[in-house]
């Protein structure tokens, strides 16, 4: 077989997204880990292509922090454009780094996102003719959590 010259991953900003979480229900002690399960109760998205918030719908994360201490998200939340669309964002993505990290950043105590990995890979739904674009790329995200909730770098990969 040759060689070929395959595409080099590029990305563009889509939004930065931040969300506000409800106190979550913790289930200690499941066969796969502990789950946390919280509801997103709002938040806001700002970028190039998009703005809007997060409807006040049914929304939530389920996390599972697995044995070895890896969090492992499973996100469902609608967004609403500033002009009114309504997308389907679900992700999924893990957060881990060194456990004194882990600590700081579960005390809510400052962590630089630097020290720590926390990604995601959003997929989007909508029957917007206008948003339809969303429905066939592939994204990513960086993210960092704050106390109030987590706040996340979306970008398209090119």
């Amino acid at each position: 077989m040759s060689e070929i010259e395959l595409p080099k991953l590029r990305g563009e900003h889509l939004f930065t997204a931040k969300f506000n979480v409800a106190t979550p229900t913790i289930l200690e002690n499941t066969p796969y880990g502990t789950r946390i399960i919280a509801g997103i109760n709002g938040g806001t998205f700002e970028g190039p292509k998009m703005n809007g918030t997060v409807a006040p719908i049914p929304a939530g994360d389920w996390i599972l922090i697995r044995n070895d201490g890896t969090w492992q998200m499973d996100v469902r939340l609608t967004l609403v454009t500033d002009d009114n669309h309504h997308i389907l964002m679900t992700y999924r993505g893990v957060r881990h780094g060194p456990q004194e990290v882990l600590d700081r950043l579960a005390k809510s105590e400052p962590v630089d996102p630097s020290e720590y990995y926390f990604r995601n890979t959003p997929w989007f739904e909508t029957g917007s003719d206008k948003y339809d674009w969303l429905n066939r790329i592939v994204a990513v995200a960086t993210g960092h959590r704050f106390p109030e909730g987590p706040v996340y770098k979306v970008y398209e990969i090119l």
